[in-house]
């Protein structure tokens, strides 16, 4: 009988939440975006189609709101919100809207490293006890080089149920897991684990003597230009911060949302504390491909895959995702990152396809949002066009111009 009663509630919870759903945007042609400049005319054809795809997608998966950006050859080529930042306010989202970019910041601490390594401040393999005492030791070693791979055995958060209390420092992050015994012996499995990268963040800023996100801020940001890239907080209003949600039935946008929990994610520091936007990300992407932050060796060094005492690769570097994937009809090269699916508030992607000089960012307010898909999907529609000469200026400091929909 009890199980009879539970598979009822279910049903009816299910009928119930079908029955009230109801579509954010119905008709992708009415979907309000926002952009600050018309691409230059060799790109007009390319954004057009890539903004029927997105305008698709976001009616397709019932998404609150929505932003891309994509450069080429080192330039912004094209940046625009769609949809909403705040439902109930139907405050438009514009590229300045800043979105958590969660699992995304680890190609951020990822470079951090990078900076430390070319300065001889860190060694990938030295145990992490070097920088960080304060975590105790385990049943077997555990190095940096491990811990940026995913393969340090490291227990990972409880995704939408994780607690976000606020941490003061970055090593007041390591109380949800410092205890816990390792999952495996590092070097053997490959498993995320965003604690690992908390971790990292607290040798990054033992090792720049410095703390961690004032180190970001000087060395990363500042000199990419990244003004609107921080940490998040609820401690006080942040402007053009958006509003974020979570699917009120199964984890599927096309139930509806709702309002995601609050909470303060500085615990995490660089595995997930940072809000940017996509116009940001791609900048930041730029650099790292063309040489502006670290040197071409380094980088490579970070974006390859790294292996398990099998000798079986992982697909994933120090920090960042690796695949082939198909572009303009030839495998390529792809380096980047994704949120996890439940991470709360955003569903984040970055791709650079260094082969073709390309870099995407889209982001959502709210979590299961595919935003790999379009992000691949933008970047295969502008690998398409011939690029025989250099984009037009960068659309990322320029006014807004253009606002369609209601």
């Amino acid at each position: 009988m009890a199980i009879a009663l539970v598979a009822t509630f279910v049903a009816g919870l299910f009928v119930y939440v079908t029955a009230t759903a109801r579509p954010l945007h119905p008709d992708p042609r009415a979907v309000p975006s926002v952009t600050r400049s018309l691409p230059a005319p060799r790109w007009a054809e390319p954004m057009m189609r890539a903004e029927q795809l997105v305008r698709s997608s976001l009616t397709e998966q019932n998404l609150p709101g929505l932003s891309v950006a994509i450069g080429i050859g080192g330039e912004i080529v094209w940046a625009e919100g769609f949809g909403y930042a705040d439902l109930e306010r139907r405050a438009p989202v514009t590229p300045q809207t800043r979105f958590r970019i969660g699992d995304v910041s680890d190609t951020l601490t990822s470079v951090a490293v990078g900076l430390l390594l070319e300065k001889q401040r860190l060694n990938l393999d030295a145990d992490i006890q070097v920088y960080v005492p304060e975590f105790p030791e385990k049943q077997w070693p555990v190095n940096v080089r491990q811990l940026m791979a995913h393969t340090a055995g490291v227990r990972t958060d409880a995704g939408d149920e994780e607690s976000l209390e606020p941490c003061e420092r970055t090593l007041d992050g390591l109380k949800r897991f410092a205890d816990s015994p390792l999952r495996f012996e590092p070097g053997t499995q490959f498993r995320s684990s965003s604690y690992g990268w908390i971790l990292v963040s607290a040798a990054v800023e033992a090792a720049a003597k410095e703390p961690f996100f004032s180190f970001m801020r000087r060395q990363i940001f500042d000199p990419v230009g990244m003004d609107a890239t921080r940490p998040d907080s609820v401690k006080g209003p942040i402007p053009d911060r958006a509003t974020f949600y979570f699917p009120r039935f199964a984890a599927d946008n096309r139930y509806g949302p709702q309002l995601a929990r609050e909470g303060d994610h500085s615990c995490f520091a660089g595995a997930g504390a940072f809000l940017s936007t996509p116009s940001e990300m791609v900048r930041f992407g730029m650099a790292v491909n063309g040489g502006k932050l670290l040197q071409p060796a380094t980088v490579e060094m970070l974006q390859t895959s790294q292996r398990l005492a099998s000798g079986e690769e992982t697909g994933y570097g120090l920090g960042w995702k690796l695949e082939t994937v198909s572009l303009a009809g030839e495998s390529t090269r792809m380096a980047g990152h994704g949120t996890k699916p439940d991470f709360i508030g955003t569903s984040a992607y970055l791709m650079t396809f260094p082969e073709h000089g390309i870099v995407v960012a889209v982001i959502s307010n709210t979590s299961f949002a595919d935003a790999k898909s379009i992000a691949l999907k933008i970047a295969q529609v502008f690998a398409q066009e011939p690029r025989t000469a250099s984009p037009s200026s960068s659309t990322e400091r320029l006014p807004l111009v253009r606002i369609t929909g209601p």
